[in-house]
């Protein structure tokens, strides 16, 4: 393992397994190759889906800490110590998806105040002083209302942290290139009649997706697919996985892809593509 004592990078995200789709491979480079990576969830995904029959009665308070379990399982597999609930475990609720009464519950986080759930994120920079942060574009990903919320809780902290005199260097949202992705699910159309899965999502199912140009920074976390693979699964309610595949509640087939990319939105970009998120940043020994 090659020491890097001064990268430290925070990642914030809506529930648990958003981290493991998302950015799985990367969390478990980073942390093998020794940067802290912190992890921030907003909820618990109180609302989600569950898929194993034999965990359906889990709703509500009682699937959030299941979830929490889940979540916690997935950390090992990713090697990262330090992950957080904001404001501390179920202090937002889940608000479902877009569209539906949940939205209206006043402690759920579609109804958070932007500025006090951004101060709890403000804490935990002040504390770990990451250089990068990574989350969501300003849909989310995919038009979740707790996506959306966690990119304006995550971007106005950033704002508020700088004003304390905190700055990180560079911000990112979560993206997939469209050439990748057609190329995958066009692999995954093929495949499909010895898959556990009957059907295939579409390309733009998958969060993220932008055209090529508008990707900045590629991850090639090819040797921790495993880590991510198993962290996935174990967010058992949520996600099904036959590698390099898997399925959510809607039990639609998605590429499980183990190099991740990246937009650069704050922050300068070092290169015309870059390999590595602290690429340009000072170092803090």
């Amino acid at each position: 393992m090659t020491e890097q004592p001064g990268r430290r990078l925070l990642l914030v995200h809506a529930h648990p397994d958003d981290e493991s789709i998302n950015n799985g491979a990367t969390m478990a480079r980073y942390a093998a190759e020794g940067a802290r990576v912190t992890l921030v969830t907003c909820t618990l995904g109180e609302r989600g889906e569950v898929i194993p029959p034999g965990l359906g009665h889990l709703t509500g308070a009682a699937l959030g800490e299941y979830r929490l379990r889940e979540l916690t399982a997935a950390m090992g597999e990713l090697g990262v110590r330090d992950f957080r609930q904001l404001g501390g475990a179920g202090r937002y609720r889940d608000s479902g998806m877009m569209g539906i009464a949940d939205n209206d519950d006043p402690d759920c986080f579609w109804q958070a105040d932007v500025d006090e759930a951004a101060a709890h994120l403000v804490e935990v920079i002040r504390e770990v002083r990451p250089q990068v942060l990574v989350t969501y574009d300003e849909n989310g990903g995919y038009g979740h209302p707790d996506h959306i919320q966690t990119h304006r809780v995550a971007l106005r902290a950033v704002e508020l942290a700088a004003e304390a005199g905190v700055e990180i260097a560079k911000v990112y949202f979560n993206r997939v290139p469209r050439s990748l992705a057609v190329d995958a699910f066009g692999r995954l159309e093929r495949d499909l009649p010895g898959l556990p899965f009957a059907k295939s999502a579409a390309v733009d199912d998958v969060p993220g997706v932008v055209d090529d140009e508008r990707v900045t920074t590629r991850i090639d976390g090819t040797a921790y697919a495993a880590a991510k693979a198993a962290a996935m699964r174990a967010h058992a309610t949520q996600i099904t996985v036959a590698e390099p595949y898997f399925v959510l509640s809607n039990e639609l087939a998605q590429p499980l892809f183990t190099t991740e990319y990246y937009e650069l939105v704050r922050g300068e970009q070092a290169g015309a593509e870059e390999t590595d998120l602290f690429a340009g940043t000072e170092e803090t020994r």
